[in-house]
């Protein structure tokens, strides 16, 4: 354990030391303090820009690390929410029945990853054709699901309903006693919160492994990576599984959050927003992805008041801004230029030592 937590202050990810913590800690507790200070409606709207990091977190593992661009996201995303409404419809939110559904939610894009990932890895797919892959997956599951309108699509008491999506999902609940848990409102911004931060410090923590430094290889050479006598295939499979998984995770959380999931959640221009999203903070890292995903977010639903158009071109303007001035994201380009400020600094104020010639 204390091994493991030397990890999380490694080379692979920016922020470190006692003084990153500190301020990290602070921003958690604020918010873990919030729902005494403000609005239910507010709680709702930060639950829900919460709820897509863990899938910008996976593509920034997948994409950042590994070097490998991936429209999959959404194809994981929705169908970790559909699965997650079949079953709890089914099965009723009883006992621990929607943990179930929940659990089983995640395996069946870790299974979809694992079979897609196989044949692309191992079957040669890399670059650019990696991405129109995943993608074509991706536009092929939303058009499927679109046309289940018909009464005909219907898995037991849960019907598809096509693009109109399914709703009236049970939230989790957790049986105790006469007054079980109901994980909504408040308590599922608590338990959506205490997710963000586990899936963060082990990603930290994976990251800075030795599993992440043969990703960082693989990313920069994976030709020299296998030369050296690493699995790249298989070092890929795994990261793109963990990356869908996570991708899955956010799926169910926003069934969860809304009560329903609809095909338009994995459209063209929700395949699209979690690479703004990890090119905007910073790809090759996840806390530059994390705040930034949070922030664009907010941004992309303030702009969707006036208009779902404005918000989708000052996505594109920041994904050109970034594209053409500050490749490495915004997030990381203005911490590596205040750290490159402060360290300028501390040399200018360092006393000078001058050395007498010897006699």
């Amino acid at each position: 354990m204390p091994r493991w937590l030397s990890l999380v202050d490694g080379p692979q990810t920016l922020g470190r030391g006692p003084a990153f913590w500190f301020v990290l800690g602070v921003i958690v507790l604020v918010a873990a303090l919030l729902p005494t200070f403000v609005n239910a409606f507010a709680i709702t709207n930060l639950t829900y820009f919460l709820v897509w990091v863990f899938m910008a977190l996976g593509l920034s593992l997948i994409w950042g690390y590994a070097g490998i661009l991936s429209f999959g996201q959404t194809a994981f995303f929705g169908l970790a929410g559909y699965t997650y409404g079949v079953i709890s419809i089914n099965l009723g939110d009883a006992g621990l029945w929607t943990w179930f559904a929940l659990l089983l939610s995640l395996v069946l894009p870790a299974m979809l990853a694992i079979l897609v990932g196989y044949f692309m890895f191992y079957g040669g797919v890399r670059d650019v054709f990696v991405g129109i892959v995943t993608l074509s997956i991706t536009l092929v599951f939303e058009t499927f699901m679109a046309q289940t309108a018909g009464p005909e699509w219907t898995i037991g008491s849960a019907r598809l309903n096509g693009f109109n999506g399914m709703s009236n999902m049970p939230p989790l609940t957790f049986p105790w006693g006469e007054n079980p848990i109901i994980f909504d409102g408040t308590s599922l911004f608590w338990l959506v919160l205490a997710l963000v931060v586990l899936v963060y410090v082990g990603l930290r923590i994976l990251v800075n492994s030795r599993f992440g430094n043969v990703l960082v290889a693989i990313r920069e050479n994976p030709e020299r990576a296998e030369m050296l006598g690493y699995n790249v295939r298989l070092y890929q499979l795994f990261v793109f599984v963990i990356g869908s998984v996570l991708a899955g995770l956010s799926g169910v959380l926003y069934t969860l959050w809304g009560s329903y999931i609809t095909p338009s959640s994995m459209g063209l221009t929700a395949a699209a927003l979690p690479i703004i999203w990890v090119a905007a903070g910073g790809r090759k890292d996840i806390t530059a992805t994390l705040f930034a995903t949070v922030l664009l977010t907010w941004l992309s639903q303030q702009l969707a008041v006036k208009g779902s158009q404005y918000a989708l071109i000052w996505m594109g303007v920041i994904l050109l801004v970034v594209v053409l001035f500050a490749p490495e994201g915004l997030f990381v380009t203005v911490w590596k230029k205040l750290r490159d400020g402060r360290r300028m600094r501390q040399r200018a104020t360092a006393p000078k030592t001058v050395s007498l010639p010897s006699a």
